[in-house]
């Protein structure tokens, strides 16, 4: 009788365990999430997120997005660039309900060059936002969104 109490106890001292290790996993794997997502124009996000929207053109910064995506759901971009001190790069689709398609925070130390895969409801322009030193550095690219990737 007893054995069978103490696996009972086992057992539910692991469940428990279990269903609070699982219950604070999703908290410590959300990031920060920026009321800029929310934003419905560049400006907007720009001073949600930076709190400014001076921007300085820089050819340092490497944009690499097709100029003809055959399928806007999935767009890859890939921005890099060789400044120092860069500590967040922000991409935007001007012409998407919520421009700020996606913005990363760089630790210290860390080469600036990140890449993902964006969707653009049609054509427009896509623009990266480098923040370096405390100043913000951009540059941008046309992409043509065909439909059903006919190249029309």
């Amino acid at each position: 009788m007893r054995e069978k109490r103490r696996l009972l106890l086992k057992g539910l001292l692991g469940i428990t365990t279990m269903a609070t290790a699982m219950t604070a996993m999703p908290r410590l794997a959300m990031a920060k999430w920026s009321k800029a997502f929310d934003s419905s124009s560049v400006d907007d996000a720009l001073n949600d997120l930076y709190g400014t929207t001076a921007l300085t053109t820089d050819d340092t910064i490497t944009l690499k997005i097709p100029e003809i995506a055959e399928n806007g759901a999935v767009v890859p971009v890939t921005v890099k660039t060789k400044m120092a001190n860069v500590t967040k790069i922000s991409i935007f689709a001007e012409k998407n309900p919520q421009p700020l398609a996606a913005s990363f925070t760089l630790p210290e130390g860390t080469a600036a060059d990140v890449s993902i895969r964006i969707r653009l409801g049609e054509s427009q322009i896509v623009k990266a936002v480098v923040e370096a030193d405390g100043k913000l550095y951009t540059t941008e690219q046309e992409v043509k969104v065909t439909i059903g990737g006919c190249g029309g």
